[in-house]
């Protein structure tokens, strides 16, 4: 294992990526595309096996294969792709493992294209008591939990459902120095315009709201449907939306209904800009403000909805 000579604390941006893999910090037995670098985060790929599993699970003190024993219910092989059932929990082993220094830890999230199909998926480590967070230091294999929770899907070997980070030292700003950097470059815009700070609700991070206004037929979202066709993941731009989706329309005031353990498509009242030189993270919205999970896709690159070209609006 070499050390890489990160010259500041935060995320690696693509550049150190590359040189984490070409050093062994990442390492896998099939070439790492050029296709999974993103500006601050690298795709990881699926295995050639998905194991059914009884129950979710974290390793603790063992490694994943040892608690795998317990709780496999058969496997299915990817190579040349496989269907997941619904709601059934999968483990699979990833094509990437890590030879990490103490220097650098790393956080995996879904891909954006994965959560909005609703596929939950949450990267575990040997010996580790958290799902997504990989300790400082780690030698060893990568694997994935893969939940569908409403489409039937298809996988195969070499997709990537998800992406790691690496961070070295402290990345995380606290409430008083996002606020002073909106300030001074405007993260959240509404109507084309940045948000005054005055307005801006800063706890934990930035607040995002629903833009219920919807379209002149009054859609203001959608919602997936139940019982739809197989959601091949394999492929690009090969599905009619209308298959998998229908519309949600709002009521009187502005408003709509949501079921409780749906899945919904809705728009942010807010558009985001995230400067070249930051990065971001969508987390879960707060249960303490409602039961609602708000996104399963973290990661903004950095230069989301940024312009070289003023004034600059967001996405």
């Amino acid at each position: 294992m070499s050390e890489l000579a990160v010259p500041s604390e935060g995320i690696l941006p693509t550049q150190w990526l590359r040189k984490a893999v070409s050093q062994g910090l990442i390492s896998s037995d099939r070439t790492v595309p050029d296709s999974s670098f993103q500006p601050a985060s690298l795709d990881l790929r699926l295995g050639e096996r998905a194991y059914r599993l009884r129950c979710s699970f974290l390793p603790g003190p063992k490694t994943v294969a040892e608690r795998l024993k317990e709780y496999e219910m058969g496997h299915v092989d990817l190579r040349d792709g496989a269907i997941l059932e619904r709601n059934r929990p999968y483990l699979i082993p990833l094509l990437e493992r890590l030879d990490l220094p103490e220097s650098l830890r790393a956080k995996a999230n879904p891909r954006s294209s994965t959560g909005r199909v609703d596929v939950f998926t949450r990267v575990i480590s040997d010996r580790g008591f958290t799902f997504d967070d990989v300790a400082p230091g780690y030698r060893g294999p990568l694997y994935l939990e893969v939940v569908s929770r409403s489409f039937t899907i298809r996988v195969e070997t070499g997709i990537s459902l998800n992406q790691l980070r690496l961070i070295h030292g402290t990345a995380r700003f606290t409430d008083s120095e996002i606020a002073e950097l909106h300030g001074q470059t405007p993260l959240l815009f509404k109507g084309g315009k940045p948000i005054p700070e005055k307005e801006l609700v800063v706890s934990g991070g930035l607040f995002l709201s629903l833009d219920m206004r919807g379209d002149p037929e009054g859609t203001v979202g959608y919602q997936a449907r139940k019982n739809s066709r197989l959601l091949d993941l394999s492929v690009e731009y090969a599905h009619d939306p209308a298959d998998f989706w229908e519309p949600v329309n709002k009521e009187e005031g502005d408003r709509a209904v949501l079921e409780p353990e749906e899945f919904y498509l809705l728009l942010s009242q807010e558009s985001v800009r995230i400067p070249p030189n930051y990065a971001a993270e969508m987390t879960a919205y707060d249960p303490t403000s409602g039961e609602l999970r708000t996104h399963y896709a973290g990661f903004f690159d950095p230069g989301f909805g940024h312009s070289e070209h003023e004034p600059q609006v967001g996405s």
